[in-house]
């Protein structure tokens, strides 16, 4: 999901709320994928607990209903969930986004059918940290090392990491390709309309398999 707009929109929101400087769009959006106190704790180092609240509650605020700019789907994307969800993969979620954002962004996008099971930064612990991986290979009674992480953020490989299962890249998000290579993926697509097939050709998962974005 192409949410960086709407992410970034909604933290100078925030941050005008507050009556605080400007922040680089860069700087917003690098903190994408982590949770709201991970992310408040990057742009704001040293700041208070009084201080995470009011910007927790301001960017809730324009996210869940005063920020017109949409949560799109990349090109492509509606249609390749349709095709992994028909051929049996079992597709999970799990975002640096609170359960009330992902379940209206997947609402507006039509993609809640499409997935078993959706853990979000409030429910545990945030990217990097493992525990939303484990609790869906525990739910869907996976073992780790027959499960693949998809994701656009350094926190997404990190957390594949170290949860001790495989992680793909993809380039048409946050981080750039180079920054998502430095944790080693199995490899690292430029369109999501080619994940099936790639799939289809490196399963079971060739751990020892080069990068090949």
């Amino acid at each position: 999901m192409d949410s960086e707009a709407r992410i970034v929109a909604c933290m100078r929101a925030a941050v005008a709320d507050l009556g605080l400087a400007p922040l680089p769009h860069a700087r917003m959006s690098n903190v994408i994928g982590l949770g709201l106190p991970e992310a408040i704790e990057m742009l704001f180092p040293g700041s208070d607990e009084t201080f995470a609240r009011e910007f927790v509650a301001r960017y809730r605020h324009h996210f869940l209903g005063h920020e017109q700019t949409p949560s799109k789907l990349f090109p492509g994307a509606y249609d390749t969930l349709q095709t992994l969800h028909e051929s049996g993969y079992r597709l999970a979620i799990a975002t640096g986004k609170g359960r009330r954002g992902l379940d209206q962004a997947l609402k507006e996008t039509e993609c809640d059918r499409f997935f078993h099971v959706t853990r979000c930064a409030d429910e545990a612990a945030s990217k990097p940290h493992p525990e939303m991986l484990i609790d869906i290979f525990d739910t869907l009674g996976v073992d780790p090392k027959a499960g693949l992480m998809i994701g656009d953020t350094e926190y997404d490989m990190q957390m594949a990491n170290n949860a001790l299962t495989h992680a793909l890249a993809v380039s048409y998000g946050v981080h750039s390709a180079d920054r998502l290579l430095k944790h080693s993926p199995l490899g690292c697509l430029d369109d999501i309309c080619d994940l099936p097939g790639w799939l289809t050709g490196n399963r079971p998962w060739a751990v020892n398999r080069e990068p090949d974005c």
